[in-house]
């Protein structure tokens, strides 16, 4: 699907870290050798590197497995074959019971140097002003990108994928066409996660298939981490820009970016890294949170191939606004007939950056401004020159059950 051997002539990761916080990464799966560092375990059992449900292990096959055997010809190749992946285990058990603080994870992977951060999960507990956003505002702030899927039950984008300035992805399936159980709204980009063969040690070939935006997400993880080698100098927010400006809609025609299903299109390695793309402001066209207070979240979903983690949910807090009164009657006159002239010297037009349809720009601006319908996301800081995303936190989605991978190959 991506001409990855192409791919791989141009950039293969060598240099970048990918952390992966999830279930554990088995560090002796035969496509996984010598690509995975000895990372650190939060649940307490003190060994990164056991994986009890194979989710880790498969996120990171599918970002940095080399094969095995003769040529490599057996096993998982990746994306980004040599990348080098920190594990980072957040979930103690065979059930995918995750632990509440996942956050200390995120840190942690920043401060061990890891450039991309994969979150194949969900929480409804990384609302905004949430220890889980403050981690992930950290992890952006020190020039991280985090990559994060927007779920499986066919809502509303959930957190973390939510959140101001996280890459949030979801599934194509091999047609390119829209996986209609990913969730929808604030969607930056999709990538394939239907029918994914990975890595999967609880199994006994050693392998299974699975559905979700977990293994879409790991393969934008390993776009990014393509490009953070073969583009050093570029910011985070620049690393962003390309990603976003090469992706296209392919054969899913009349869409208009951004998309609710596929945000700026579906993320194409081979052409984000040899398109002519100007860098951009180092801010990116994702613009960043700023401290909130806000609560609001959805229920956490379940991944078809991993479960969300606690399901925490508080409710929203409502701004007010302060009415000033008092002024004189006719400065209010003056102000409104003031700007009623003005309105009618401009031409009363709506036209402006974001009118009018079509695909994302692939020149020297950036992706459009969201169409109607779409809201700021709360709290966000200014834009910086690029579009507002559509920010909408998710809505109460209804629980999405999980379903064992085929095995096999």
């Amino acid at each position: 699907m991506y001409g990855a051997e192409n791919v791989w002539q141009t950039s293969q990761g060598a240099g970048v870290t990918v952390a992966v916080i999830d279930s554990g990464v088995d560090a002796s799966q035969p496509d996984l050798t010598g690509q995975v560092l000895p990372g650190k375990d939060f649940t307490g059992q003190g060994n990164p590197h056991r994986d009890e449900n194979g989710h880790g292990t498969g996120m990171a096959s599918l970002i940095a497995g080399h094969g095995h055997g003769a040529n490599n010809s057996s096993g998982i190749m990746g994306l980004a074959p040599k990348v080098k992946i920190l594990p980072v285990r957040v979930s103690a058990t065979k059930a995918d019971k995750y632990i509440n603080d996942w956050s200390v994870g995120v840190r942690y992977a920043v401060d061990q140097g890891a450039s991309v951060i994969n979150l194949s999960f969900n929480d409804a507990g990384a609302y905004p002003g949430s220890k889980a956003a403050k981690a992930i505002a950290y992890a952006q702030a020190k020039d991280v990108v985090v990559v994060a899927g927007t779920g499986n039950d066919s809502g509303t984008v959930n957190y973390p994928a939510a959140l101001p300035g996280v890459v949030a992805v979801s599934a194509v399936d091999k047609a390119l066409n829209f996986w209609s159980k990913s969730n929808t709204g604030n969607v930056t980009v999709a990538a394939p996660g239907v029918e994914t063969p990975q890595a999967d040690p609880t199994s006994r070939s050693g392998y299974g298939v699975a559905d979700g935006t977990s293994g879409s997400t790991a393969y934008v993880s390993a776009i990014v981490a393509l490009l953070r080698s073969k583009y050093p100098d570029l910011t985070a927010g620049q690393i962003i820009n390309r990603l976003i400006k090469s992706a296209s809609f392919l054969n899913n025609t009349g869409r208009t970016a951004p998309d609710r299903e596929l945000g700026y299109g579906i993320a194409r390695p081979g052409t984000a890294l040899r398109m002519d793309i100007p860098k951009g402001p180092k801010e990116g066209p994702l613009a960043q949170s700023a401290p909130s207070t806000s609560t609001n979240s959805g229920a956490a979903s379940d991944d078809n191939d991993s479960t969300s983690l606690a399901k925490k949910k508080k409710k929203s807090s409502s701004g007010s606004f302060l009415l000033i009164a008092g002024i004189a009657a006719a400065v209010v006159v003056i102000g409104i007939l003031f700007a009623v002239f003005r309105n009618r010297r401009n031409g009363g037009s709506g036209d402006g950056p974001g009118s009018g349809g079509g695909t994302p720009s692939h020149g020297t601006g950036y992706p459009p401004q969201p169409p109607a319908g779409y809201q700021s996301y709360p709290n966000a800081a200014p834009n910086q020159g690029y579009p507002t995303p559509p920010g909408q936190p998710p809505q109460q989605p209804s629980p999405y059950t999980q379903q064992p991978p085929q095995q096999g190959q």
